[in-house]
């Protein structure tokens, strides 16, 4: 398993909301997990907490804690073949999910 974290100022609902939103999924994450389009398997949003998994071994599970000044700290685990190699890109595009998603809105 691979395992990568990071802070960002956003809301850690906003945060969370676009890491599951089907719609943005693949802009962050790894294609062996949204080669289906299948949404996440175990979402807990009292937890900010959710699960993917693909065929194979491919599994993703992201939490979303809260974080000062109201920003978020998001935690990616990440378990697979190239797991180690995808786990901080992928966070880094879903962070830039993240300030799409506020541009957006």
């Amino acid at each position: 398993m691979a395992s990568a974290e990071r802070g960002i100022s956003a809301p850690p609902e906003v945060v969370f909301n676009t890491a599951i939103d089907p719609n943005r999924m693949s802009a962050w994450l790894p294609e062996p997990l949204r080669a289906d389009g299948r949404p996440a398997t175990d979402i807990r949003p009292a937890e900010l907490t959710a699960r993917w998994r693909a065929t194979g071994d491919w599994t993703a599970e992201i939490r979303v804690d809260p974080a000062d000044a109201g920003g978020a700290w998001i935690r990616l685990d990440l378990t697979g073949g190239t797991a180690e190699r995808l786990v901080d890109e992928a966070l880094e595009d879903l962070a830039q999910a993240v300030v799409d998603n506020l541009q957006a809105g």
